[in-house]
């Protein structure tokens, strides 16, 4: 081999290393020959498994303040603090750790927080004990106490002066109440307004009695503790008594058998007060099944062969209104309805003669019966309404007009009521 021939073979050599090394840069994508540079906080934060590799404690909160939950029963105290936005890492924040400390006790954690919140609420601490607070923030770097609370104190408090409103209508109510049965017991006659369906009780019960026909009485499909069903069993007493004056058959299915037993007792009683106990039939009152649309169609059977003259549906009822009201008006009775459920109203006043419509329904014992504390009671509670209602309208009209007058709400109307807001709570 000659000289030549070598030198040739060494340059050939030299050049496919140097393209060796100048295409390593392009398959790994970047310079080889570069200097290393650091990496920026943004691009170090662009992986999530790099979270915990940031340098950046989150900023300790300020403003700690720790105080007793104002009216109420003791045994909480408030825990309010501030993060400030423009610290670096707050952005980090993933919650705050609240600890608590008593004079001889240990800095102990009692709960933590979102990073959204600002507030806790210390419900394990003790009436009449001293106790300060520190609220940690929290990231994935680390985290930052913040200085301690000052000394809170819980305690209890006898009076809540944002329920004062509540005191002085309910005593407002009882005041009331007590004087319209005083003077109801002294013989007063205290005007309640006619309420046409009760007024056509007698109506419907003699017309039963002309044409021969059992009056048919629904209590609804509820129990016994239904405020409802217990309204319709005091109308129930009337109206067993109208019918055992008369002499006409008396039908009463129930779909619950405690209200079966004291809707016997009832009857029972109506009759023994009118002298006509003998008369009194133990199956008039009847249990069909406590099943809502069984009820039903057991109802609408006794209907359809018993044919009553009146049908007095009173109690709770739903989806089954309709049904037994339009069986009611098929087979030509006069009816008279009532319920507390507003959403089966509407089809009682389509199918019925009379419908008792709202507190209609519970004043009627008052209306029948007129013992002086239930009237009483009535009065009360029709005084103590109507002296909200003008309460509400006077504050409205005041309160537009004084904002009419007075834009800028500086009107003595105005400083009034604010006052007394304030002052209520």
């Amino acid at each position: 081999m000659t000289l030549r021939d070598t030198t040739h073979r060494t340059r050939f050599s030299l050049l496919i290393a140097l393209a060796v090394l100048l295409t390593i840069p392009a398959l790994t994508g970047g310079d080889s020959f570069a200097r290393p540079r650091s990496l920026a906080t943004s691009e170090i934060l662009s992986s999530p498994t790099d979270l915990a590799m940031v340098p950046v404690l989150p900023p300790a909160v300020c403003g700690v303040q720790a105080t007793d939950v104002p009216e109420d029963g003791g045994g909480i105290i408030s825990v309010t603090w501030e993060v400030p936005e423009d610290a670096p890492g707050t952005e980090f924040i993933t919650g705050f750790e609240i600890f608590r400390y008593a004079p001889g006790e240990t800095l102990a954690l009692i709960g933590d927080v979102p990073p959204a919140d600002r507030e806790f609420e210390d419900g394990s601490a003790e009436d009449g004990t001293t106790y300060q607070y520190v609220v940690r923030s929290v990231s994935r770097s680390g985290f930052t106490d913040s200085e301690p609370s000052g000394p809170a104190v819980a305690s209890a408090q006898w009076f809540a002066r944002g329920r004062l409103p509540v005191l002085l209508v309910t005593l407002f109510f009882c005041i009331a109440v007590l004087f319209f049965v005083h003077r109801a017991k002294g013989g007063a006659e205290l005007f309640i307004r006619k309420i046409p369906g009760l007024e056509a009780v007698d109506d419907a019960v003699g017309r039963a009695t002309e044409m021969g026909r059992p009056v048919l009485f629904v209590p609804g499909i509820e129990t016994v503790s239904e405020v409802g069903t217990l309204a319709a069993l005091t109308i129930l007493g009337h109206v067993a008594k109208r019918v055992a004056t008369h002499g006409t058959r008396l039908l009463v299915p129930v779909a619950d058998p405690i209200v079966m037993t004291t809707a016997q007792e009832i009857v029972r009683a109506a009759y023994a007060e009118t002298g006509q106990l003998d008369a009194y039939d133990p199956g008039s009152v009847a249990y069909l099944t406590y099943d809502q649309f069984g009820y039903t169609a057991g109802v609408d059977g006794i209907m359809v062969r018993e044919r009553p003259e009146a049908v007095f549906l009173l109690g709770t009822f739903y989806a089954e209104s309709l049904i037994l009201a339009e069986t009611g008006h098929a087979i030509g009775a006069i009816q008279i309805a009532g319920t507390k459920e507003t959403s089966q109203l509407p089809f009682f006043v389509a199918a019925c003669d009379y419908t008792l419509i709202g507190e209609e329904l519970f004043a009627a014992s008052s209306y029948l019966s007129r013992e002086p504390v239930m009237l009483g009671s009535l009065k009360g509670q029709d005084l103590t309404k109507m002296v909200i209602i003008y309460v509400i309208v006077l504050g409205f009209v005041v309160g537009s007009v004084g904002a009419l007058v007075f834009p800028d709400g500086s009107s003595f109307f105005s400083r009034a009521f604010d006052a007394l807001y304030s002052w209520f709570g």
